[in-house]
């Protein structure tokens, strides 16, 4: 069997029953995207799809710590040591521990950047939607100015200027976007305008 056959029959799918931030689409996304990356990089394109494929598998055990989780189901992953060395996995798994877009210091690998950019996302439409989408399938109590303010708060906590968020890529396309939606957030009235589109399109 060959690694794109067992990732696809195996990994993939179990992203099917995550939450509507976390499915198939994001992951195909990221994959895509780190194969785009990579082409300016002497990497292994088979370890670069291995980490997009895994990179949030681990989202099952919970949000907080899905990254060590995910870099541990990799590492036990016994199927991965017919492609692989144990060295290979090892870049591998540190890779998705650090992907995370929390994560205080620099991934330990060109791997982890790669990732980690690619898991970015910056557009403001996916931004938005997902973000409204985890508060709805994780806190379906909150009334609509619930889902506005803790919305507003993770977009302010995350992507504003002095966020948590981090580019590894200076200069890239990520840091470009990045710096245009922290401009448009700032406009007066306009964070709340892109939630009330998303959210009414996702509650109908």
């Amino acid at each position: 069997m060959l690694l794109k056959e067992y990732i696809e029959k195996e990994i993939l799918p179990r992203y099917e029953g995550y939450d509507a931030a976390h499915r198939l689409d994001h992951i195909q996304a990221v994959i895509e995207r780190s194969a785009c990356l990579a082409a300016n990089y002497d990497v292994d394109p088979d370890m670069v799809y291995a980490i997009a494929a895994y990179h949030d598998i681990g989202i099952c055990e919970g949000r907080e710590l899905h990254h060590l989780s995910s870099a541990r189901m990799m590492r036990e992953d016994s199927n991965l040591r017919q492609w692989f060395s144990e060295g290979q996995i090892e870049t591998m798994a540190q890779a998705v521990e650090d992907h995370r877009a929390s994560a205080k210091s620099a991934p330990r690998s060109t791997y982890g950047c790669i990732v980690a950019e690619a898991d970015r996302q910056i557009d403001a439409d996916t931004i938005v939607r997902r973000t409204i989408e985890y508060g709805l399938d994780h806190y379906p109590q909150y009334s609509r100015s619930g889902h506005f303010e803790r919305f507003k708060a993770h977009i302010q906590e995350k992507y504003a200027a002095g966020g948590y968020l981090k580019i590894w890529i200076p200069g890239g396309e990520n840091d470009l976007k990045l710096k245009a939606f922290q401009a448009e957030i700032e406009k007066p009235g306009r964070l709340e305008a892109m939630f009330d589109h998303w959210y009414n399109k996702l509650t109908k």
